[in-house]
């Protein structure tokens, strides 16, 4: 088939182009003619809480990224949508993660429509995003109607979608972060980090907003078993709140027992940071699906995660790592599990999970979906 997919791709960085371009790759790996549609402008520089919207790493090789859509100028969506639809693409994969992107790609997708040929199947990251603003429902309504069919990755975000769409949502598990390379041993990614190897390491990693939890991590560090086990913290991503809220945790407790990495981590760092961590805690007040418990699969490291979203479908209990709840004493407990217990006791659970989430698999039932009545 000829297939586009709309969403962030290089130059832009984070999680999302980098799924979009490893989607592409599958995509083209089983055959299909595959384009990526991305943003000249994603967002408006007064509205992005990063440092930057781009990437300094090559671009991905083997595919075509059209860096065209302007998120913020309706003669642009016109454009676009005109371009795309006289393409007549098979199938139009779009992503859909902020009701800010609602309006602009609801009318690219409008126009596509016009040709009467091409499918067009969403792949939702959100349908109620994480941090609501005005305008959200009407947005995302607009967003919707052009769709003929949704993917979502969590069985939370297909509940929020049916209160939103009657249109067929097939649930399919977020695949493998399997793009960051081999792991390292954890001697070989300390020295890489310049941090003592012998040390005991947990690992929070992304973008650090408020629903991720890391409040409430930093108050789990202060926690008396924790410091007296010597377990250490390490924070890698950028801050996209108000640095001063976690520095006062810190300061209260006089946390000695963190270490922050909060630049960008771009894709080549990963594996230092992953390799160097016995285990990958996400302490999210509320979450959809995670790409983060993917990379850790990845890395074959288990988890703590929070009794909220799609969190505990991803990592059962006891088998790949431990539920807490999203409260300092039940992550400190947790961690303590993990820590206490033998270690290597998830090492096979999580190989034999890992395999659920093949690229492979998840492409052809995303096809099956796209074209099924």
């Amino acid at each position: 088939m000829r297939i586009a997919i709309i969403g962030p791709a290089h130059p832009l960085r984070g999680g999302l182009a980098t799924y979009d371009q490893r989607l592409a790759k599958e995509l083209i790996s089983q055959g299909h003619e595959t384009e990526i549609y991305s943003f000249s402008l994603q967002y408006p520089s007064f509205l992005f809480p990063g440092t930057t919207q781009y990437t300094d790493e090559p671009a991905p090789q083997g595919i075509t990224i059209h860096t065209v859509i302007n998120s913020v100028n309706p003669f642009n969506w016109l454009s676009v949508g005109n371009e795309l639809k006289r393409k007549k693409y098979d199938l139009i994969i779009v992503r859909y993660w902020l009701p800010f992107m609602g309006p602009c790609l609801g009318t690219i997708l409008r126009r596509v429509k016009k040709n009467k040929h091409t499918r067009i199947l969403c792949i939702a990251d959100n349908a109620i995003p994480h941090e609501k603003r005005p305008g959200d429902a009407a947005f995302t309504k607009y967003f919707i109607k052009p769709v003929d069919t949704f993917i979502t990755m969590s069985e939370k975000v297909k509940q929020d979608l049916s209160g939103l769409t009657n249109k067929k949502t097939t649930f399919l598990s977020h695949p493998l972060y399997d793009n960051f390379g081999e792991p390292l041993s954890k001697a070989a990614a300390c020295a890489e980090l310049n941090i003592p190897a012998h040390n005991k390491y947990i690992l929070f990693f992304g973008f650090i907003r408020k629903y991720k939890g890391l409040d409430l991590l930093l108050e789990a560090m202060h926690d008396e078993r924790i410091r007296n086990a010597g377990i250490e913290l390490i924070v890698a991503g950028e801050f996209y709140d108000e640095r001063k809220a976690y520095d006062d945790v810190i300061e209260k407790y006089n946390l000695q027992n963190v270490r922050l990495f909060t630049d960008f981590i771009p894709d080549g760092k990963v594996v230092n940071y992953f390799s160097a961590a016995d285990l990958v805690v996400q302490p999210y007040r509320n979450a959809t699906q995670s790409g983060i418990t993917q990379i850790a699969y990845h890395f074959e490291k288990p988890m703590v995660v929070t009794n909220v979203g799609g969190l505990p479908e991803l990592v059962p209990d006891g088998k790949t790592g431990y539920v807490a709840e999203p409260e300092p004493q039940s992550i400190a407990t947790a961690i303590m599990r993990f820590y206490e217990g033998n270690a290597d006791r998830f090492h096979g659970n999580l190989v034999a999970e890992k395999k659920k989430y093949s690229w492979d698999s998840f492409v052809k039932n995303l096809l099956a979906a796209a074209f099924s009545n």
